[in-house]
């Protein structure tokens, strides 16, 4: 839809001419403190392909179109408020040979080999980014998914696999988000428990991971109760968006309501923003900017 926003041709001809330019950009951005002025981070998510996770804002095959999907990025990036992207490697790189990552935090994503409807989802591999590589490319925070499903032995590997990815990230004194649910199969596919007391439990198993937990922030979805979520970990804590069921405003009212508790410390969205239902992304991402940098309380 928006395939005017970048020059197409130029990615292409990086990619397949000049492949070694794409880690010098990286290298030579722009950098940024984590936390600026409000205290706070808006964080634009796109790494859900990856994983073969397509669909948004019920349309199955949204995120499928690159070309799209890269114009909405480099809206929402350009929108005053976004401090930075969250991405798989391809999608950094992308972004990194388009020029829009200066003055931005940009997140790796670690694990994505859980992969949508699979037999071994719930055996999330690490598949993208590691400490090294995110080391040696610039890369100023990483990000991980730990989906907790206590009647699937792949939950094992995951959480070895994330608290090994911690202690490195700690020791590294990389930022690193930590994602947790408590997951279950039903119906062959997996389903998050977006209950008050499992969302706890997640927080609590989570925030255990790794010979040191100094550099560990989380990524929770607002739930009934948010206050005793938050009552449950020290760790600072950012809102995951998702892609909801419920209308954009009644959303975002919920999402305000969240900002407002002790130890959240911003947002991280991407389907919601990136595939409203008027496609107007400059104005959902600003609404949503709004919401992160106006609440005053962070302690």
């Amino acid at each position: 839809m928006f395939t005017d926003a970048f020059d197409a041709e130029r990615l292409r001809a990086v990619r397949a001419e000049q492949p070694s330019l794409i880690g010098e950009l990286l290298r030579g951005r722009t950098r940024r403190e984590i936390l600026r002025d409000s205290r706070r981070l808006f964080i634009v998510a796109a790494d859900h392909p990856a994983r073969g996770a397509l669909a948004a804002g019920g349309r199955e095959t949204a995120m499928a179109d690159r070309y799209d999907l890269l114009s909405r990025l480099v809206i929402a990036l350009q929108c005053p408020g976004v401090d930075g992207v969250l991405g798989t490697p391809d999608i950094i790189e992308d972004l990194a040979i388009l020029g829009v990552l200066d003055d931005k935090v940009v997140v790796g994503s670690m694990n994505r080999g859980g992969l949508r409807g699979a037999r071994f989802e719930m055996d999330d591999r690490f598949t993208g980014y590691d400490v090294p590589t995110m080391l040696r490319d610039g890369i100023d925070f990483a990000k991980l998914l730990i989906r907790i499903n206590l009647a699937d032995p792949g939950t094992a590997n995951t959480l070895e696999a994330s608290a090994r990815a911690v202690t490195a990230a700690s020791e590294a004194r990389l930022p690193i988000m930590l994602e947790p649910f408590v997951s279950e199969w039903r119906d062959n596919a997996v389903h998050n428990d977006l209950t008050t007391e499992a969302v706890i439990k997640s927080v609590a198993i989570a925030s255990g991971l790794g010979a040191s937990s100094a550099y560990s922030w989380l990524k929770l979805p607002v739930v009934p109760n948010m206050e005793q979520v938050m009552a449950a970990t020290t760790l600072p804590t950012l809102l995951l968006g998702g892609d909801p069921a419920s209308e954009q405003v009644e959303l975002f009212e919920t999402w305000s309501a969240a900002l407002a508790l002790p130890g959240v410390r911003g947002i991280v969205a991407g389907r919601t923003l990136l595939y409203p239902d008027d496609d107007d992304v400059a104005s959902a991402v600003d609404t949503v900017a709004s919401l992160v940098h106006s609440t005053s309380r962070v302690a």
